[in-house]
């Protein structure tokens, strides 16, 4: 592996072993196929960061939960998947892609199914913390396999679009299929559900997915540990802030470890030969401008997977399975934007597209807040849905082309972890502080109050990616390739 301090060469596409199904079945049938079978594994990932949601109440009767050990069902989850994503990005790079992607996906898989099995609520925690260690180290494969082996500009252009499709509209289909499963079946299906998918991928992946090479080197154990710790510390910190309060010495102290393990990475990773996370991929500003927008966006969509889920339950009385139908307008905005948004990006460019998708976004969340206890979905919620799909699916594609369109194939992985643990990361930022807004205006007994001010802290995060956006890739600045 060419050490950090070195540009590396612009992305190519890696040949295919000897004997891959491009080979035997044509190149195109063979890299369709491979697509798919990647993107449906990242779909199951994509999934499982909410289908459980709406299974809670019923999850937690079923095995009886504390109220507060509840949430560790979606916090063991978080904190796993946000804090190794970055050595899951490495460890492709070192190891083969395929393989890491592989091994994750199995971990990912049995933990899935250990999880449908639990009879306590430790083994119900410890099983969802495999799920997400097997999604991190699954996840930067999905996107470095599709992105490394696009042809040209336009190939992976379009890689990014399905992927950004799959990873948010899958997350608000499984608010459709985890009502779905709870209501006609147990909430133990919303584990179970993704065995026969895991397996199906397992067995047809190293038929039509091209393996990548190696490129091994002296790995990075204390950045892998510093890195691992500070994502862990930061995601510990703020998914009990709301809970515990931002000047706790909870909170605090966990934000101050995060601290100095980034510092020993950062430290570390200018010293290192083969670094976990590679320097040069920070010192393009088009690139931290894609980071910080990432981070915004995903940040404020947490508001609406936070308060509408609750609102169309409790104000509007809607059950499980209405309640993920509720956000269809959504998904379909976002999966129809898929196929339109390689084509604008290539006429257009990453600036437009994102100025014009964070002001979407910013009028989606300010329509929001204005739902009130005599609301109703058709008129109230239908519309700010399908238009945060839609700008949503405009939005997400050029924010990730800015992240890694731009990377030499050796650092595919990092820079795809780098980009999923700031989604992760961002997501947690973002519902914390949205949690915090709500229960600072909420009402004991009533889900109303409190809407507005979250929904206009969610307007004013995406009105910082738009100036961020603006000062950097309107400016017209070059960057470095990493």
């Amino acid at each position: 592996m060419p050490s950090s301090r070195h540009a590396s060469t612009p992305a190519s596409t890696p040949p295919r072993p000897a004997g891959s199904t491009a080979s035997r079945t044509g190149p195109g049938r063979g890299a369709a196929v491979g697509i798919a079978v990647v993107l449906v594994a990242q779909l199951m990932l994509a999934l499982d960061t909410t289908i459980v949601n709406v299974a809670l109440p019923r999850i937690g009767a079923g095995l009886d939960f504390t109220p507060a050990g509840l949430s560790w069902v979606l916090n063991a989850y978080t904190l796993a998947f946000g804090g190794l994503l970055l050595l899951g990005g490495r460890l492709g790079d070192a190891y083969g892609r395929l393989r890491v992607f592989e091994f994750g996906l199995g971990l990912f898989t049995a933990a899935s199914l250990l999880g449908g099995l639990a009879q306590t609520p430790a083994l119900l925690i410890v099983a969802r913390a495999a799920q997400g260690t097997g999604a991190a180290l699954a996840a930067p494969g999905v996107l470095a396999l599709l992105t490394a082996g696009a042809g040209d500009q336009g190939a992976r252009h379009r890689a990014l679009a399905l992927f950004s499709a799959v990873s948010i509209g899958g997350s608000t289909l499984g608010l459709v299929l985890g009502g779905l499963v709870t209501d006609y079946g147990s909430w133990r299906w919303t584990l179970f559900i993704n065995v026969p998918i895991g397996l199906a991928v397992l067995l047809l992946a190293p038929r039509f997915v091209a393996k990548t090479p190696r490129r091994p080197g002296r790995f990075d154990t204390v950045g892998a540990v510093a890195a691992t710790g500070a994502a862990v510390a930061v995601v510990w910190a703020l998914i009990g802030a709301p809970d515990h309060g931002w000047t706790s010495a909870r909170t605090i102290g966990a934000l101050a470890v995060g601290a100095v393990l980034a510092a020993v990475l950062a430290v570390t990773e200018r010293r290192v030969a083969d670094p976990l996370l590679v320097p040069a991929l920070l010192r393009s500003r088009r690139r931290l401008a894609g980071l910080a927008v990432t981070a915004l966006v995903f940040g404020s969509q947490m508001s609406i997977f936070f308060l509408v889920v609750q609102y169309v339950q409790q104000a509007l009385g809607f059950s499980p399975l209405r309640a993920g139908l509720a956000f269809l307008p959504m998904t379909l905005g976002i999966f129809a934007m898929s196929r339109i948004t390689p084509r604008l990006l290539a006429r257009f460019g990453q600036g437009p597209l994102l100025i014009t998708g964070t002001l979407g976004l910013t009028a989606s969340y300010l329509w929001l807040g204005n739902l009130g206890t005599s609301s109703g979905y058709a008129a109230a919620v239908f519309g700010p849905l399908l238009l945060n799909g839609v700008v949503a699916g405009l939005t997400f594609t050029p924010a990730a082309s800015l992240v890694v369109g731009d990377v030499g194939p050796e650092h595919a992985g990092a820079a795809s972890g780098l980009l999923q643990t700031t989604q992760q990361l961002g997501g947690a930022i973002g519902l914390a502080v949205i949690v915090s807004v709500y229960a600072a205006g909420a009402v004991p007994g009533a889900f109303v109050p409190g809407v507005r001010a979250a929904f206009t802290t969610a307007a004013a995060l995406t009105v910082v990616a738009c100036l961020v956006t603006a000062a950097t890739t309107l400016a017209g600045r070059g960057s470095r390739r990493a």
